[in-house]
Parts: structure tokens; C-alpha cells; sequence
């Protein structure tokens, strides 16, 4: 139970300084937000309308103003209203976490099943020609931007081949409620294993740094002395061993899963937070990139919280370290 207080009381912490940082950097910003507003329209709105817009919308009030109106309406439990979606920030959240989170948790999955079947394999089969080519792959993976190898997904499986939708989260023209299992994976496929890339190089390597240790203890040694194979012996005795750490490297991964986000759904035009995170930041919606940058901060600090206490109750060391500082 402390544990879980001091994490809390540190969410606390963290959230207000997020808001304010987040706002901070906003205001700073040289872009105009009654003319972002406005949009092409601007030549056509004089400075009269101008300043009805910049009330309705508060923003003809100091910055601090501003936010203390904001975190005040928040600790009410109103988020505020978007600007660009004329609608409360709570409901574009709502509508558009389910989209991000559904890719978001296919690029997780398939990020940790592929990541650790190669790990596995690649520990296993150290200084093989196997395990060479699974290196070179993860750390090209790794340094390969995610919108660069977006694009280049988009070019090959969808402009070249015809495999894969371009853009969207359905087909376009057709009402949500019309859109079908199979079209939602078709067009959630190309992003979400474009978003998965960074996260299989990271468990790939941390798999196999951790079986490479597996199959350089004794037991291993005794096991290769019964005439059993480097393979068999990792599946038995590196499975378990690694299991942990990738499991807690994948929680604490949702971090960069969530900046990620950002930038797949944004070359693939794809409706989610990442998208709406952009859209508020170009044209300075306030309420909407402060609810997004609560809720990010939210999901990161989830994921940071699951991975410790995995860590905490999975690992003997830990519960003996903390039974010893009790």
C-alpha cells in the first residue's frame, strides 16, 4: 500500500506540471489561435468579429487568466470545450482513445510476440548466421524513423501492391456504425505494424542479452552435456527467465507507444489521439492538448505502475529487498 501511495502522490505532482508546461509552451507559440480559428475565412472576418471570436473562446484574457479559468472548470470535472471540434474535450477523448487505443494495443502485442520469439531464437543461437541477421534487423529497426518507414509501407503495400487501405480507419464514405470487423483490421494493419517496429527491436535484444545468460549457467552446461540441443534448452529453461523482463520492458515501452501514435496516425491519416494531438498543437486548441497531454500522462504513468509492480511481486529479489527495508 505504500508503494501504491508514494505512486499516486507522485501522479499528483505530476499532472499539474504536465498542464502548466503543456500551456506554458501553447501560449508561447507564434501561432495565432483566432486566426487558426478562422482558417481560410480570415480575409473575410474583420477585427469586430475577431474579437467576439477571441471572447467566446477567452482567449482576450491574460494567459494566467486563462489557465486558472481552465484548472478551475477541470477540478469540476469539465475539461473545457475544443475549438476545432466545437464539442467538450471529454467527448473527443472518448471517441477517439478507442480508436488509438485499439492500435495502440495491436502494435503492443505484436511488438511482444515477435520481439520475443526473435529474442529467443537469436540467444539461443548465439554467433550464428541467424542470430547475426536478427541483430542487423533490430538495430536498423531501431534507428528508422516511424513516420520514414510509414511512408514506405504506405508506398509498397498500398500504392504499389494494392494490399493495404492508404488512409483512415474505415472506408471512406461509410457511416461507423456500417463498418465491418474486417474492414477496421484492414486498415488497422499497415499502422499498427508500422507503430510495433521500435518495440520488437527493443525485446528482441533485451530477450536475448537475458537468454544469452540462460545458456551460459550450469544447468545449461549440464543439459548440453545430456545431449540436448541449444534450441530445446533455451524454450525450457530461457522462457521463463526472460518472460519477466520483457513483460516489464513492454509496460514501461507505452511511453514512446503513445508518441509513436502520433506520428503513424498522422501518415496514415488515421482518426485517433495522435492525430487530434496534432490538430491541437497547429492551430492551438488549448482545452484539447491539455486533456490529451492529462490523458497521455495518465497511460504512460498506468503502464510505468503495471511494469513495477509486475517487477515487484514477480521477482524474489525485489520482495526480499523490500521485506528487508521494512
Amino acid at each position: 500500500m505504500r508503494f501504491l501511495a508514494g505512486r499516486l502522490i507522485r501522479l499528483a505532482i505530476l499532472l499539474p506540471l504536465v498542464a502548466g508546461s503543456a500551456f506554458t509552451l501553447l501560449s508561447v507559440s507564434p501561432v495565432d489561435p483566432v486566426r487558426a480559428y478562422v482558417g481560410d475565412r480570415m480575409n473575410r472576418v474583420g477585427p469586430e468579429q475577431q474579437a467576439l471570436i477571441a471572447a467566446k473562446w477567452g482567449l482576450d484574457q491574460p494567459p494566467l487568466v486563462q489557465f486558472g479559468r481552465w484548472a478551475g472548470n477541470l477540478l469540476q470535472g469539465d475539461f473545457g470545450t475544443s475549438m476545432i471540434f466545437s464539442q467538450p474535450v471529454a467527448e473527443v477523448l472518448i471517441d477517439r482513445a478507442g480508436t488509438s487505443l485499439a492500435l495502440m494495443t495491436l502494435s503492443w502485442l505484436l511488438a511482444g510476440a515477435i520481439g520475443f520469439a526473435l529474442g529467443i531464437v537469436a540467444g539461443a543461437l548465439e554467433g550464428s548466421w541467424i542470430d547475426r541477421a536478427i541483430r542487423t534487423y533490430c538495430f536498423a529497426l531501431a534507428s528508422a524513423p516511424t513516420f520514414w518507414m510509414g511512408i514506405l509501407f504506405l508506398m509498397l503495400f498500398s500504392v504499389a501492391l494494392g494490399w493495404a487501405p492508404f488512409c483512415c480507419a474505415g472506408p471512406p464514405g461509410v457511416v461507423a456504425a456500417d463498418v465491418t470487423l474486417a474492414d477496421r483490421l484492414a486498415h488497422l494493419a499497415l499502422p499498427a505494424l508500422t507503430l510495433s517496429l521500435l518495440g520488437i527491436a527493443q525485446v528482441t535484444l533485451h530477450t536475448r542479452d537475458k537468454v544469452r545468460e540462460v545458456m551460459a549457467s550450469d544447468y545449461a552446461t549440464l543439459a548440453f552435456a545430456q545431449g540436448l540441443r541449444r534450441l530445446p534448452v533455451a524454450m525450457r529453461h530461457g522462457l521463463r527467465n526472460a518472460a519477466l523482463p520483457a513483460l516489464t520492458l513492454q509496460f514501461a515501452h507505452l511511453g514512446e507507444l503513445f508518441g509513436g501514435s502520433i506520428l503513424a496516425e498522422t501518415v496514415f491519416a488515421y482518426p485517433g489521439l495522435g492525430q487530434a494531438t496534432v490538430l491541437a498543437g497547429t492551430r492551438s486548441d488549448a482545452p484539447l492538448l491539455l486533456g490529451i497531454a492529462l490523458f497521455a500522462s495518465v497511460f504512460v504513468f498506468t503502464g510505468n505502475l503495471i511494469a513495477d509492480i509486475l517487477h515487484h511481486a514477480l521477482d524474489p529479489r525485489q520482495r526480499r529487498l523490500a521485506d528487508a527495508v521494512r
